[in-house]
């Protein structure tokens, strides 16, 4: 494996905006490329380390604090970590920017009405039935980040687009060479 420093590639953004497809095309190439890396996807974390946690505000924030602290700790041991949760409030990630520090927010933008075409699961529908409650982008918040070092406009452009935009955005920043 490549030598190098961890750094954390969070995916922010609604359900069923893109996050995990790109990070999943953004492990692949950096793998290739010889560096070591641990995707943290909100569905296989919510199935074993957060299992315990449901989705209101508390337990919310209470998911993003364990990531944000396994993330960390994968960092500082040179793994390049691709977080995609949806993790909608500001705080949670300015926290999770603090703790880790080799930090870079992307913010998966897209509007609600195409994730819902999207959602294969279903979750959108049963939330807007109210067979889900406290779902981000229906009747829970979504806070846009403010300051994130690449937006993503995935209703816009294509699954390679965004996955360069990614790694040129890695590359610049100095934590990838190419």
């Amino acid at each position: 494996m490549k030598k190098h420093q961890g750094f954390t590639v969070w995916f922010t953004g609604i359900p069923c905006c893109g996050k995990t497809t790109i990070a999943d095309q953004v492990a692949t190439l950096l793998k290739k490329k010889d560096y070591t890396v641990e995707r943290l996807d909100g569905d296989v974390v919510r199935q074993g380390l957060t299992s315990d946690l449901g989705f209101s505000k508390k337990d919310r924030d209470e998911n993003i604090r364990r990531i944000t602290f396994v993330a960390k700790m994968l960092t500082r041991n040179n793994v390049v970590v691709l977080a995609t949760f949806v993790s909608p409030y500001r705080e949670q990630r300015r926290n999770a920017r603090k703790e880790i520090e080799r930090f870079v927010e992307v913010y998966v933008r897209c509007p609600v009405e195409i994730c819902m075409k999207r959602d294969a699961k279903g979750m959108y529908r049963k939330a807007l039935e109210g067979k889900i409650k406290h779902f981000t982008g229906v009747d829970d918040p979504y806070e846009e980040p403010e300051h994130p070092e690449l937006i993503l406009n995935t209703d816009t452009e294509s699954l390679e687009e965004s996955v360069k935009k990614v790694m040129h955005t890695i590359e610049e920043l100095g934590y990838i060479t190419w």
